[in-house]
């Protein structure tokens, strides 16, 4: 990828609007929890409901180093040596890896609100980031492509209901500091029709949805 792709996807989500690219992140994390096959793997590990918080963290560091930095960096070549171990286990081909890529990419950017070239720059990181993997590149619409995914692939399960539980607390840090505790309810609100299914939740209020997007949407 060349500097001016990392660069602009780089400004968008570490610094014209870090806070969004940071909830578009969990968003999209959490959307990974969905698929019954990824959720088994994340909960099978039992670090992600041990200590939710610090593997959230991990994972967002992780990501924004590569974003930072590049895959081809010092950094970005350690990081990619770790996600390549995650793609080696037991039950994770390359579909899912694909999928958590689309998440990890397309969720941010459209969360924060990226433009046209901030999106491109996301789409050229992504195709950089498959190829270090040796997985297959995202479609040119990856967007499309995930939502496709999702239709055949989302469905509920034990493990994905027990992840979203864990996880949903950690949108109080998101949240300005009276709003924190109610930090799942918020976290809900701003969950799709398709993903409320997956977990087993009921459609939040309307004052509620609309009091999560522009507490979140207020962010820088």
């Amino acid at each position: 990828m060349t500097p001016p792709a990392r660069d602009a996807f780089a400004a968008l989500v570490l610094h014209r609007r870090p806070q969004r690219a940071r909830v578009g992140l969990t968003l999209g994390f959490v959307r990974t929890f969905a698929v019954p096959g990824i959720a088994e793997v994340l909960a099978g590990t039992g670090r992600l409901a041990e200590a939710p918080k610090a593997r959230a963290k991990a994972t967002g560091a992780m990501m924004f180093a590569l974003i930072g930095h590049g895959v081809d960096s010092p950094a970005g070549r350690g990081i990619v040596a770790e996600l390549a171990a995650m793609h080696r286990l037991p039950g994770v081909d390359d579909e899912l890896m694909r999928y958590v890529l689309a998440c990890f990419t397309v969720c941010p950017v459209d969360f924060a609100g990226g433009t046209r070239a901030e999106r491109d720059a996301a789409t050229a990181f992504a195709a950089d980031l498959a190829a270090a993997l040796r997985i297959p590149p995202l479609p040119d619409d990856a967007r499309g492509w995930m939502r496709g995914f999702e239709t055949a692939g989302f469905a509920p399960s034990d493990a994905g209901r027990a992840l979203w539980r864990a996880v949903a607390p950690l949108f109080a840090a998101r949240l300005p500091g009276p709003l924190a505790r109610h930090a799942p309810a918020f976290g809900a609100a701003l969950l799709d029709a398709p993903l409320r299914a997956a977990f087993a939740l009921p459609r939040p209020p309307l004052p509620l949805r609309a009091a999560a997007g522009l507490a979140f949407r207020l962010m820088r």
